[in-house]
C-alpha cells in the first residue's frame, strides 16, 4: 500500500512540497554493496567533518563490526556480515575468475581450483600465534589452511539515513527542528530539538538517536554545509571503491539499474535494490543500496512503512466522530431539561 500522495503532496518532489519553489535537483546517495571492503573510511570522513563525538570502540564480538549500528554518534555504520558461503573471487589471486551464481557447484571447483595455487601461511597474514608471557591463544585462521575457508563470505555495507521520500521523523516533530532542504535532504536542528524523542519512534529504518547526555536528537545530514557550497559529502569523497556514489536522485537510480542488469549477466542473480522504488512504502529512498541477499541480512526491514502513511484516514475518522459527537450533544441540549 503506497501513502496518500494528496496529504504528503508531490511523490517525487519532497522539496517543492516542503516550500522550495526554485530548488536543485534532489540528491541522494547509491550505495554498491557488491564493492565494499569495510575499511570504515566512510565513518572516520564523517567524524571527522560533522564533528561527531567518538563513541568507543565495542568489541561486540560478532566480526569486526564494532559500531552495531546507526546512532546518535554513528551517523555512518558499515556493517560485517560473514556467511558460510562460497568465498568466490573476494580472495587475492582469484580477481580474474569467471563470476559465476553463488553457490554453485562450478564455482566452489573453480574457488578451490584457485585456492590450490595461491596458498598463505598463517604468518603471512598476521596470524602467527602470540606470546603474552601467560597461557597463550591462536588467532582465528592461524591452524587452517586457505583451502579451508573456501565456503565463507563476506557482505558488507555502508549503512545511513534514508532522507526518505515520506519523512516519519519529519512528520512528527512538534518544534520544527527538522525540516527538509532544498536538496531534498532531511536535517535535524540541535539548537531547536527539545529531545521529546517522537522523532525515534517515527522512522521506519530506526536511523535517529538521541545521545544520552543531552536528550537531543542527531543522524546524517549529508552533509547539508557541503552541498550547499557545492562539495560532495565527506563520506562519499572518502569512499576508496566508489562504493558510496553521490549525486542527482535520478542519475543514480539509473546508474544503478545498469549496475544490477549488469551483475545479472554477469551471474550474480541475487542482486538487488533496496530503496529505489518510488512506490513503496516511504516513496523511496534519497539513499539506496544494491544488495547481494536480502534485506533482513544487512539489518534492514524488508518492508518499510512510514508510521505517518495512514494520517490522512485517521484525521478523516476523527473528523466524523467529532461532529457526531457534536450532533448528538446538540440534540441533547435541544431537547431542554426534563420536568
Amino acid at each position: 500500500m503506497t501513502p496518500d500522495n494528496s496529504f504528503y503532496g508531490p511523490l517525487e518532489d519532497p522539496a517543492e512540497n516542503a516550500g522550495h519553489a526554485d530548488h536543485p535537483p534532489r540528491m541522494g546517495f547509491f550505495t554498491d554493496t557488491s564493492v565494499c571492503i569495510g575499511c570504515k573510511a566512510c565513518e572516520v570522513a564523517c567524524k571527522e567533518w560533522n564533528d561527531v563525538p567518538e563513541d568507543g570502540i565495542d568489541l561486540l564480538g560478532m566480526s569486526f563490526d564494532n559500531t552495531g549500528m546507526l546512532g546518535a554518534s554513528s551517523w555512518r555504520h558499515v556493517a560485517f556480515v560473514e556467511q558460510q558461503r562460497p568465498l568466490g573471487r573476494q580472495d587475492a589471486g582469484l580477481t580474474d575468475l569467471p563470476v559465476g551464481p553463488s553457490g554453485t557447484e562450478d564455482t566452489e571447483e573453480v574457488v578451490a581450483d584457485a585456492l590450490e595455487f595461491a596458498r598463505r601461511g598463517g604468518a603471512d597474514l598476521g596470524t602467527a600465534p602470540v606470546d603474552l608471557g601467560f597461557p597463550s591463544f591462536e588467532l582465528p585462521g592461524a591452524g587452517t589452511g586457505a583451502e579451508a575457508r573456501t565456503e565463507f563470505r563476506w557482505l558488507m555495507s555502508s549503512d545511513v539515513c534514508k532522507h526518505c521520500t515520506h519523512a516519519g521523523c519529519l512528520d512528527v516533530c512538534p518544534t520544527g527542528a527538522l525540516f527538509r532542504t532544498e536538496f531534498g535532504t532531511v536535517v535535524v536542528q540541535p539548537d531547536i530539538c527539545n529531545g521529546c524523542g517522537y522523532c525515534v519512534s517515527g522512522c521506519p529504518y530506526g536511523v535517529i538517536d538521541r545521545r544520552p547526555d543531552d536528550g537531543r536528537a542527531w543522524k546524517c545530514t549529508m552533509c547539508y554545509d557541503r552541498l550547499k557550497d557545492g562539495l560532495e559529502p565527506a563520506c562519499a569523497k572518502a569512499c576508496p571503491t566508489d562504493s558510496i556514489q553521490f549525486g542527482p536522485l535520478d542519475e543514480l537510480r539509473e546508474r544503478a539499474d545498469r549496475r544490477v542488469a549488469a551483475l545479472h549477466e554477469a551471474g550474480v542473480p541475487e542482486a538487488r535494490l533496496y530503496g529505489r522504488d518510488p512506490e513503496d512504502g516511504v516513496g523511496g529512498d534519497g539513499a539506496f543500496f544494491l544488495l547481494l541477499d536480502e534485506p533482513e541480512v544487512y539489518g534492514f526491514p524488508p518492508d518499510p512503512v512510514v508510521p505517518t502513511r495512514d494520517l490522512p484516514s485517521i484525521w478523516k475518522h476523527v473528523g466524523v466522530a467529532a461532529s457526531a459527537l457534536l450532533a448528538a450533544s446538540a440534540a441533547v441540549f435541544a431537547r431542554g431539561p426534563r420536568r
